[in-house]
């Protein structure tokens, strides 16, 4: 199949779901962030307390030649150790005179620090008149912008904001950032500044541009530091003088549902995609980690809906690799689980087209983390298995050892197996595996309508026509679930339908 008429074929599947993949709007904000180059500009700054003091170092700190105006006797401690020591840039005049209306003249930016709203509206009202935008301490009313909490990697800086709504937790995300960007980050950021101008010079706009940025980002994160500029010079003219450079492809295990469970090596690689082909599967919470101008296209399988074909997925991704594409085929759950990766590995293979593979974690380990339960508990359960739970022909896999199923001390995991559940059990109890064996079901894993459900095996059948067998379906089967046999079905969607 040629490669127009794979897009007629996909075009026509994502017609039928047109909201599947459709990168969303921008949506509200309650302030615009941007970064304002302070650097030998004038700076307005009144005040002399421990918040001035901080907002006094911080301004400094960009670069900015601040004009401190407080009285002597209004300097606080904070305030008279910073001039004492002096900024680590810019730099600090205090001025021993209160604030008035012939301070603003050429001023970037004027900030305050004053007790009353009368002053607080009076310096706003006199830094508007002199047109200069104005941030009042404290007093969101009389500020034209705000400051935020700060990730500090300069020339890499990360700003917070709640828009004043939650200061508290601008600064418990600013705590979550700082310890996924390592401090070497620095370094890096610095090192890109030295030779961003060789870059432009030597490697085009495109491909080439792009293959070492992503290769010098990948190790910013890995390693514990900085690389030296003449390394980083011939891996430019190895980019520059090497061929036309190809596209590649990169397949990502998307992990059960929740986006918090992805790999970081997973959101990088989303990040960086040009194309993203996604399973139906993935939520659009996971979408949205990825690089916006990305080009995402469904191709998973629908119930009753036309699907997107093995060969004509192989061939996509052989088409825009080739085009020069960096290309995510993003997999839910684990991609070596289940998940077809091996046909396309070895399709992308014969074609020479580089690919890696980013685990994700498998359907499996979130129906023990649901359950609270370990799937190898020494006591009760020596191995655990993956089973696929229904054949290419649509019936019961007939080439799995089914006796060696009904060995009563393991777990078996059954993925896939909803519309299989009454046969599984039937074909499990027939072997010789108790009909008292604990089960456990769990429809849409780490989502916000997850739903479970456990039992015997014997009722295996109904637990999961409670639960929906036209939801993805996960079957846990043996004594690691005994403790929940008597637990009621949890969850929405099978709470309707149980009382239905």
């Amino acid at each position: 199949m040629t490669g127009p008429r794979i897009e007629r074929r996909l075009s026509t599947i994502s017609e039928t779901n047109e909201a599947a993949g459709r990168r969303e709007r921008m949506g509200s904000l309650a302030t615009l962030p941007v970064f304002f180059d302070l650097r030998d500009k004038r700076v307005v700054m009144t005040g002399g307390g421990a918040g001035a003091a901080w907002k006094t170092e911080l301004l400094a700190a960009s670069g900015a030649k601040v004009d401190l105006y407080a009285e002597a006797d209004d300097i606080g401690e904070d305030m008279a150790e910073l001039l004492a020591a002096g900024p680590v840039d810019g730099s600090i005049r205090h001025h021993d005179r209160p604030w008035g209306i012939d301070i603003f003249q050429g001023a970037a930016i004027a900030v305050g620090d004053v007790e009353s709203e009368a002053e607080a509206k009076a310096f706003y009202c006199a830094a508007k008149a002199a047109g200069v935008p104005v941030n009042v301490v404290d007093k969101p009313a009389f500020c034209e912008f705000r400051f935020g909490s700060i990730v500090n990697r300069s020339p890499l800086v990360i700003g917070i904001s709640t828009d004043g709504a939650a200061p508290i937790l601008g600064q418990a995300a600013r705590r979550r950032i700082e310890t996924l960007l390592p401090p070497s980050l620095a370094g890096w950021a610095q090192l890109a500044a030295r030779i961003r101008g060789e870059v432009i010079d030597r490697l085009a706009p495109g491909p080439k541009r792009r293959a070492f940025w992503e290769r010098f980002s990948d190790r910013a994160f890995l390693a514990k530091s900085p690389a030296n500029d003449d390394e980083m010079k011939a891996s430019i003219e190895a980019i520059a003088t090497a061929g036309e450079s190809g596209g590649r492809v990169t397949l990502v295990g998307a992990g059960p549902g929740e986006a918090e469970l992805l790999t970081l090596k997973a959101v990088r690689a989303l990040q960086a995609a040009d194309v993203i082909l996604f399973d139906d599967l993935v939520s659009n919470d996971i979408l949205e980690l990825a690089r916006r101008e990305a080009k995402r296209m469904l191709v998973g399988k629908r119930a009753a809906r036309e699907s997107c074909r093995q060969e004509d997925i192989n061939r996509l991704m052989v088409q825009f690799a080739k085009a020069g594409k960096h290309v995510v085929r993003l997999k839910s759950g684990d991609v070596s689980v289940f998940g077809r990766a091996g046909e396309e590995l070895d399709e992308l293979k014969r074609e020479g087209i580089p690919v890696q593979i980013v685990p994700g974690i498998t359907a499996a380990s979130a129906l023990a983390a649901a359950f609270g339960v370990s799937l190898t508990h020494r006591d009760c359960a020596q191995q655990v298995r993956f089973v696929t739970g229904h054949s290419k022909k649509g019936g019961l896999p007939e080439e799995l050892d089914w006796h060696a199923l009904a060995e009563p001390h393991a777990t078996t995991i059954f993925y896939m197996g909803g519309r299989m559940a009454g046969r599984i059990a039937a074909r499990l109890i027939a072997e010789g595996l108790s009909a008292a064996t604990p089960v456990a079901v769990a429809a849409n894993l780490s989502r916000a309508d997850e739903t479970r459900a456990c039992g015997r095996l014997d009722g295996l059948g109904h637990l999961v026509e409670v639960i929906g067998v036209d939801r993805p379906i996960l079957i846990g089967v043996g004594p690691v679930f005994a403790e929940f046999q008597a637990m009621p079905v949890e969850g929405p969607l099978a709470a309707e339908r149980a009382a239905g």
